[in-house]
């Protein structure tokens, strides 16, 4: 069914679940990913592996899986399967050992900054949905002249006043540039707390 089998290589991305079945179907789309999760995956993946978000290998599903590659990702189209719909599904890929390699922070969180001048907290989003999105340039558009338009860092907690470092959830991203992203798919209990960001200026 065009699955690419599962990699010998060690060096895995996490598991991501950026759309559901709803629609026209599950698009797990690479170029995608990689934007929605900075530095997380290698620009030339090895080989990808697909599975339902309950573990099942996409090949032992008997659906009809329209696309599954390293270039484009993963498609599964609703109108193809037999009961008009896909299950819902999740992709981690195989980068070069290189990749992991590199050394990176423990955490994604950025440290908070010294600097005086913050933002107010914005929470614009809820973990509904396939999880909590605190995205930077819809923040700026929300909340026209009370985000600088290069923030030096920002800083996570949940609404409750928790430090995202602290509550032991899997952080999709965040930094400056894209914001903050928790996904459902990724947390062991699926679902992510409510958080919200501020930003220094």
């Amino acid at each position: 069914c065009g699955v690419t089998e599962p990699p010998v290589g060690n060096c895995k991305t996490p598991w991501f679940d950026r759309d559901n079945p709803s629609g026209i179907g599950d698009y797990e789309v690479f170029p995608n990913l990689r934007t929605e999760n900075p530095g997380q995956i290698c620009m030339d993946p090895i080989a990808c592996e697909v599975e339902t978000t309950s573990g099942i290998p996409a090949s032992q599903t008997g659906e009809n899986i329209a696309s599954c590659n390293v270039s484009t990702g993963f498609f599964c189209m609703n109108n193809n399967q037999h009961d008009g719909s896909c299950q819902d599904y999740r992709i981690r890929f195989t980068c070069p050992d290189s990749f992991c390699d590199v050394t990176t922070p423990p955490s994604d969180i950025t440290i908070p900054p010294v600097g005086n001048c913050k933002t107010l907290w914005f929470d614009r989003d809820d973990p509904s949905g396939i999880g909590d999105y605190e995205i930077f340039p819809n923040l700026r558009t929300e909340n026209p002249d009370q985000i600088c338009t290069d923030p030096l860092a920002c800083e996570v907690e949940t609404t409750s006043g928790i430090p995202a470092s602290q509550t032991g959830e899997n952080i999709a991203s965040c930094n400056v540039s894209t914001g903050f992203f928790c996904m459902n798919s990724n947390q062991p209990d699926r679902a992510c707390q409510d958080y919200r960001i501020r930003f220094t200026c």
